[in-house]
């Protein structure tokens, strides 16, 4: 599955009320660790069907960054039965962010 891109609009359909457990990575298009995250989390997208993988562009979505405590990107949040669970911060391995669900 891919990932999905999530906002405002979308973050309680997508991320709060999902059935399965949720990644979500907060990024910015100017981050160098991001862009280094991007390829892994695509990867996850792709092999994990029984996960849904967001993200969430911190410079469009400020105020969603700011509910989760976001200071440092990347960000990355594991939610389960809409509650934030687990986080990572900075560039991890695939299998660290994936440990994040399990």
């Amino acid at each position: 599955m891919a990932e999905i891109t999530v906002t405002s609009a979308n973050f309680e359909n997508e991320v709060l009320h999902s059935d399965k457990p949720v990644l979500v990575d907060f990024w910015a298009s100017w981050c160098g660790p991001c862009r280094m995250l991007a390829p892994v989390i695509a990867e996850i997208a792709e092999e994990h069907p029984e996960l849904k993988v967001g993200k969430i562009n911190v410079d469009e979505e400020p105020a969603l960054a700011s509910q989760f405590g976001v200071s440092s990107i990347p960000t990355v949040i594991a939610f389960k039965d809409g509650k934030p669970v687990k986080a990572s911060v900075g560039f991890r391995p695939k299998d660290q962010i994936v440990s994040l669900v399990k």
